[in-house]
């Protein structure tokens, strides 16, 4: 079998708070919307941006993480897979999403005045067994 890739790497702006749900095994799962841009000069020597909005979706310790630390604004990196699902519509079409399954989330903003910090309870672990080590969370 031949080898294949399938990574994305993402440096962007999220556009809205996360919204955060918990499937019935109890998971956390986490959707948010980043935007991208980019830049380039045209035939004309004109100046051209373009954004492009990407979905994410992050499970259980990410989903948590970022449910207490992203918001509308936050500057991330996101390192992940592509992912299509399909389903079929009340009215009988054959839908299909991609998205990012993001495998590492690391936050760029700065910390904004009256967020978490160290000595903040930590959030739970993926489990629930326990407050995750300030030092594991990633970012």
């Amino acid at each position: 079998m031949a080898r294949s890739l399938n990574m994305v790497q993402l440096i962007g702006n999220v556009t809205q708070d996360p919204e955060i749900r918990q499937i019935p095994s109890g998971a956390s799962v986490c959707t948010i919307t980043v935007a991208t841009n980019r830049a380039w000069k045209d035939t004309q020597g004109q100046l051209q941006e373009e954004v492009e909005f990407h979905n994410v979706v992050l499970w259980r310790g990410l989903a948590d993480i970022a449910g207490q630390y992203v918001r509308k604004g936050t500057k991330v990196y996101i390192r992940g897979y592509l992912k299509t699902r399909s389903w079929e519509a009340q009215d009988g079409t054959k839908k299909y999403k991609t998205e990012i399954v993001g495998d590492d989330l690391l936050l760029l903003s700065p910390k904004k005045e009256g967020a978490p910090s160290p000595s903040s309870p930590s959030p739970s672990s993926p489990s629930g067994d326990g407050p995750i080590p300030i030092e594991e969370i990633p970012f």
